[in-house]
């Protein structure tokens, strides 16, 4: 039975930083892509960042290029998402999902990914 439980979330001031982490059960990395996704109040879910668990190709969206960081564990079957430079704009529900695929990350479509976390806050706010 594959579970994520993501934790990390919090409130922090514009310009701060936050460590998202994934914890999961049931998968082995090699054959599942890993994303981190949020959804803010009245937007749709949009991909933060994605990385294949085939080849390690990872996508991270332009609003978070050169400031967050997607990254995992195998052997704990953690993957966490660095969040530096934080802004008002990133506030929102912040979820990781898994994907059973070999294909490589080219972007981070939620509606390809099976199994999600029970999502953690993160508020960016002075």
């Amino acid at each position: 039975q594959v579970q994520l439980v993501d934790s990390g979330g919090g409130l922090v001031q514009p310009g701060g930083s936050l460590r998202l982490s994934c914890a999961m059960s049931g998968v082995h990395l090699d054959y599942y892509a890993i994303g981190w996704f949020r959804q803010a109040p009245g937007k749709e879910r949009e991909g933060v960042a994605c990385i294949s668990g085939s080849d390690s190709s990872e996508y991270h969206a332009d609003s978070v290029k050169g400031r967050f960081s997607i990254s995992r564990d195998k052997e704990k079957k953690m993957v966490y998402l660095q969040m530096n430079s934080l802004k008002p704009e990133d506030t929102a529900n912040y979820s990781c999902a898994a994907d059973l695929t070999l294909l490589p990350v080219r972007n981070c479509r939620p509606e390809e990914y099976d199994y999600w976390g029970q999502g953690t806050q993160v508020t960016v706010s002075s």
